[in-house]
């Protein structure tokens, strides 16, 4: 994979996009730059290109917590007005970088920008380039199919919906243009690719940006994705960079817009007057890229926008000075180009462009800050998030600074957002631009709309989701600790002794989570094995738990879900949620659920995950791995669900994980025992006539074992080393973050092959490898022999003593990839080898 990081021309000539004007990258920069005001309160830093701060600003969002700043671009027309010959002849240079960029293959290339903010930029890329263009949208159209989607990983609104007309729109194997107005960790791109490429796979994609502002390993993510695609991805932008942000920039941004408080009220004055003009948009012209944008729609529109702008010209006062248009959301492309047409109408460099956008941003009227003044309006197009939310326009009102105002707003709406919530009531976005500026036109456009709309059919409704059981009343952990998807067996004799199990699922007649194994009673020796156990690794897996966590927030952000597998995952899913409330103050949900091997995971708790969270939040977590045959199962049930089937661990000896905290094969001490360390509950139950359609798997809790629990026990002794390994655990996770060699090898199965082989051994699910999988099979069922590398220590103890418990051997071996291997008895039956599955 080659990753091309072209960038465009530090001195860009509009005189190459738009004859006359001045240079299109070439902004004026006023003395202060417009994020110093952030930088010195917050200590937000830009590194990189001279233009770097030339092109962006910085401003606060609000509401975010993902994250605290907004990089605000001045050359985008989004959320700073600007000149229409900068921002369509930013965009037109890059789409010419990539035409040079891809020689021949350009013409078969589709451009792909993404909502709302880089609509325009996207269109003006595809014009430079000459190809057809598409952008996400976020409002669902009724009759038309989405083709795709993805997620935004930032951003206040996620979630992007593909809308073409022609579902073939994106099925040609030419290379994908991806236009965005910033690069920052490229997550978002990996989305859009991966979803794609699973659409249609193509050989190439160049990927788009103003700025590009990775960090090296979000540069190395997007190596190592492309290089698992077999795919060639470039890079073009105007500039490159990165930021500089302290660790606690949440709080002091938090801290800070608490104490700005809310923005000056708008001036008490007559309203302006209001001017509707019903434009001669030509019928079936597309408004815009979100059904698809072609050449001859190109040509269309260039041939219709200067009697379009004379229609708005017409419209004006005499002799305005200053006029904005103003775009609607998506609606970027339409406002920008018309906003174009009539500044050369009018001459005199009077036209400037912006949008309105869903983005909450704190307004400081400050030179040096890059949002200076806000209008906050319902929204008004019927939207999908709801209509209660609020919309912004932002440096529309001039301030402090009457130099600032605008002698005519010019509003570009289409006509789904020209609705009551536009024109009615006083914090209506047509009511309060009238408060700051002398004149406003309103011009509506025809929405596209690629077919009809059918009568709208009958909606199934699914079926009602039960609800998760909690603490105390099911398991011994706390409320807050854990929501169990599980449905209460308690009362159902499950319990059958371990030689019948044995023989019902190695002859065929069972599945072992049909029924559970009767619960070991552990002796005061093995209690006191468990305790020295633990006084030993504590330390070791409170920097294991902190590793993960700390990896995951870094990877997946401060919004995400943690669902553990019960019951082994159960209690690392607590201490990862007791480290993020510890460490970052983070309240995460955590769930723990059901996956059976040769089953699959509990599809009934995956719907009842989708919908309360997004399903790209939701990380699954484990205790440990062994051969990897729960990571592959987890990997195959989830395909298509929009889960990501990665899974986290404390110890990963099987390497067959990306997200761990060692790949060392130690005992987690939550191993040794059943459900007296697993908050009383049993392993799962999947069987017919106890788990109907609806249900959750099963599980039962044992509350009259409440005399041996140990389950708090576990989790404070870990829980009391965070503090103490809080510093190598930083150190850990920047290691792991930085480790090229976190792609899984499965070493691990492989070494169970080699194992199988030279014992007889026909089924690899009767070896099971690692100190964990090596107690469960002690524990739970007829085990044969015990293979322990020689040398291994107190790490075995509890082994040898449950083995010899067991009249199991235990034999030593020489390069064993891991601490031990459990081997269950290859051809068990209580007939021909005698109860206990020792006499062959």
């Amino acid at each position: 994979m080659t990753i091309a990081e072209k960038m465009v021309a530090e001195k860009m000539a509009a005189e190459q996009a738009v004859a006359g004007q001045a240079a299109a990258g070439q902004v004026v920069a006023e003395q202060t730059w417009s994020g110093r005001w952030v930088a010195d309160r917050v200590g937000i830093g830009l590194d990189g290109s001279e233009r770097l701060p030339e092109l962006v600003g910085l401003a606060l969002r609000s509401g975010n917590p993902r994250r605290a700043h907004l990089l605000v671009s001045t050359v985008l027309g989004k959320h700073v007005p600007q000149r229409p010959a900068v921002v369509h002849g930013v965009g037109v240079e890059l789409g010419r970088s990539v035409r040079e960029l891809l020689g021949a293959a350009a013409e078969g290339a589709v451009v792909l920008g993404y909502a709302e903010t880089a609509t325009g930029l996207g269109h003006s890329v595809a014009d430079g380039l000459g190809v057809p263009y598409l952008h996400s949208t976020r409002r669902p159209v009724p009759g038309v199919e989405s083709v795709g989607g993805f997620e935004e990983e930032h951003s206040h609104a996620t979630t992007h919906l593909l809308l073409p007309s022609e579902p073939e729109f994106l099925c040609g194997d030419g290379p994908l243009v991806l236009v965005d107005d910033e690069f920052s960790t490229g997550q978002t791109i990996l989305n859009t690719i991966r979803e794609l490429h699973a659409l249609q796979p193509r050989s190439r994609y160049v990927v788009v940006a103003l700025v590009d502002l990775r960090s090296a390993a979000d540069r190395r993510r997007l190596e190592e994705a492309a290089a698992e695609l077999g795919v060639r991805i470039d890079l073009v932008a105007t500039a490159s960079g990165s930021v500089r942000l302290p660790e606690d920039v949440i709080s002091r941004a938090e801290r800070l817009i608490a104490e700005v408080g809310e923005p000056t009220p708008l001036p008490d004055a007559p309203p302006a007057s209001l001017v509707r003009v019903e434009l001669g948009w030509p019928a079936g012209l597309p408004d815009g890229g979100r059904h698809g944008f072609t050449g001859d729609d190109r040509a269309r529109l260039e041939a219709v926008l200067p009697a379009l702008a004379g229609e708005l010209a017409s419209a004006l006062p005499a002799g305005a000075g200053r006029v904005l248009v103003l775009g609607c959301e998506e609606l970027m492309y339409a406002p920008l180009r018309l906003a174009g047409a009539l500044d050369d109408l009018l001459g005199g460099d009077r036209v400037r462009c912006s949008t309105t956008t869903r983005s909450p941003v704190l307004a400081v009227d400050d030179p040096g800050y890059a949002i200076r003044t806000r209008l906050a309006f319902p929204a008004h197009d019927a939207p999908a998030d709801g209509a209660s939310r609020e919309r912004y326009a932002y440096n529309v009102a001039p301030g402090a600074d009457p130099a600032r105002r605008f002698d005519a707003v010019v509003l570009v709406v289409d006509d789904v957002a020209d609705t009551p919530a536009l024109h009615e009531g006083e914090r209506a976005l047509l009511n309060q631009l009238r408060l700051v500026t002398d004149r406003v036109v309103l011009a509506v456009l025809p929405s596209y709309k690629p077919v009809p709309v059918p009568e709208p059919l009958p909606v199934p409704q699914p079926e009602p989701l039960p609800e998760p059981l909690y603490g105390p009343e099911f398991s011994s952990y706390p409320k807050e600790d854990v929501a169990w998807l599980l449905k209460d067996l308690s009362g159902v004799a499950l319990e059958a002794p371990t030689e019948e199990r044995e023989e019902a699922v190695q002859n065929g007649g069972a599945h072992y989570a049909e029924s559970l194994p009767v619960e070991y009673q552990p002796s005061p020796e093995y209690q006191e094995l468990f305790r020295q156990a633990l006084d030993g690794s504590a330390r070791r897996i409170a920097l294991a738990v902190g590793t993960v966590a700390e990896t995951l927030l870094r990877e997946r952000g401060p919004g995400l879900v943690l669902a553990s597998l019960a019951r082994a995952g159960t209690p690392v899913g607590v201490l990862i949620r007791r480290w993020l409330a510890f460490a970052h103050g983070l309240d995460v949900p955590h769930y723990t659920l059901s996956i059976v091997r040769g089953r699959g995971i509990d599809q009934v708790a995956l719907r009842y995950l989708a919908a309360h969270h997004r399903p790209a939040d939701v990380v699954f977590v484990d205790g440990w791995t062994g051969k990897g045959a729960i990571t592959r199962e987890l990997a195959e049930a989830l395909t298509g669900t929009g889960f990501d089937p990665a899974l986290a661990v404390l110890a990963d000896p099987g390497r067959c994980v990306r997200t761990y905290g060692t790949r060392d094969d130690f005992l987690i001490p939550s191993a040794c025992l059943n459900s007296t360390v697993s908050g009383l509950v049993s392993r799962t139950v999947l069987r017919a006539g106890l788990i109907g359609p609806g249900d959750f798997h099963g599980a039962k809790h044992y509350l009259e074992l409440a005399a041996a629990d140990v389950s708090r026990e576990f989790l404070d002794a870990v829980a009391g080393w965070f503090d103490e390994v809080r510093p190598s655990v930083r150190e850990g996770a920047e290691r792991l973050a930085a480790d090229p060699d976190r792609t899984p090898d499965w070493a691990g199965w492989a070494a169970v092959e080699r194992i199988s082989a030279a014992y007889g051994i026909d089924d690899v699910n009767l070896v099971k490898p690692g100190v964990g999988e090596t107690t469960r099979v002690l524990l739970r069922r007829v085990p044969w022999r015990v293979l322990a590398r020689r040398g291994v220590g107190a790490d075995l103890d509890h082994v040898r003593l449950l083995a010899g418990q067991r009249g199991v051997q235990v034999e030593e071996v020489d390069e064993l990839p891991y601490s031990c291997v459990g081997l269950i008895h290859p051809r068990y039956t209580r007939g021909a080898t005698g109860a206990n599955g020792r006499a062959v």
